[in-house]
């Protein structure tokens, strides 16, 4: 991406992330740029951290794009405008390609919170960010249309140097595209059913209800993880997840060690030997050194969720008390 083996090009990554950037970055031989999300401000996007990331890597690389997941994965948080502003402030004077993925963009449950396309901000702070380059993502495999069934999305980019814009181009068209099914349902995502159309009552109906089960399981979610000693869980503002902190006694820790494995991955292969729940451990995120989490999802029903929450509430109970 810089055109030369050295010094290769910076891509900015959340952490916790996605683990799909850093793949992505690794196969293009380019140079993850991690900043950490706040986790004691629900998991805010901080410009100092962003500016301390940046300054650390400007010897290994040349800075070239910033990645930011709103609503977050596996975080669930959901940035507000101000936060969002300040982030294209940033990338704006740090002549970065700004990379929004928003496929989550419809699930949000927190009170107050609302989700803020990164496009209609840039656009609506003025002409000095006119001309800033950007891409946002959406997906159909995502959210409450296609529940990470379907699969299909679409890239909306915007002020594309013309010269980058035909290598885009060329390597899509060698890429494959999604199933038809994918496809089909992406154009009912971009186009759904007007008031007065045949489909339109049902489909508000669906909609809502999936959406109001969701926003019941993230507060459930939430509260009962809140509930356990030594679990702290953000508010699940938005997406499918809770990304919860667990505090593990040094007894586990030392354990893990003599294992060769890290602690948050020992502590969740127990989880799924003794209860069968599967969560995924933290660090495949990035964490804080110190700090352990898992990720887990909202998406059983809402009875299911409420048995799987007590197993897990009985299991870290047990673990404690095995590892005191």
């Amino acid at each position: 991406m810089t055109g030369r083996e050295k010094p290769q090009a910076g891509i900015m990554i959340p952490i916790p992330q996605y683990p799909l950037y850093t793949a992505i970055i690794a196969e293009f031989n380019a140079y993850a740029i991690p900043y950490y999300l706040d986790e004691d401000r629900l998991w805010a996007m901080d410009t100092e951290e962003l500016q301390r990331a940046i300054d650390e890597a400007k010897p290994d690389c040349i800075p070239r794009g910033l990645v930011v997941i709103n609503p977050g994965n596996p975080t669930g948080q959901v940035l507000s405008r101000k936060n969002i502003e300040d982030v294209i402030r940033f990338a704006k004077r740090n002549n970065l390609f700004l990379l929004a993925d928003e496929v989550y963009q419809h699930n949000v449950y927190a009170k107050g919170a609302m989700f803020h396309s990164f496009k209609k901000v840039l656009t609506e702070m003025g002409s000095d960010f006119a001309d800033m380059e950007m891409a946002s993502f959406m997906s159909t495999s995502k959210g409450y249309m296609g529940e990470c069934g379907f699969r299909g999305g679409y890239c909306e980019v915007i002020n594309m140097d013309p010269e980058v814009k035909v290598q885009l181009i060329k390597s899509l068209s060698a890429k494959l595209c999604p199933t038809v099914s994918g496809q089909a349902a992406m154009g009912v995502v971009v186009n759904p059913p007007n008031p007065g159309e045949p489909s339109y009552e049902i489909f508000e109906k669906e909609k809502n209800e999936v959406l109001g089960d969701l926003h019941t399981k993230a507060r459930l979610t939430t509260e009962i993880l809140n509930s356990i000693d030594g679990i702290k869980c953000n508010e699940v503002m938005g997406a499918m997840y809770a990304f919860p902190k667990i505090s593990l006694p040094e007894k586990a820790i030392k354990e893990a060690v003599k294992r060769h494995m890290q602690p948050d991955v020992m502590y969740c292969f127990e989880l799924l030997e003794e209860t069968g729940i599967c969560v995924v451990p933290g660090s495949g995120f990035g964490q804080k050194d110190g700090t352990y989490h898992f990720r887990m999802t909202i998406l059983p029903p809402v009875e299911e969720l409420k048995q799987l929450l007590d197993g897990v509430k009985k299991f870290h109970v047990k673990f404690l008390a095995k590892y005191k």
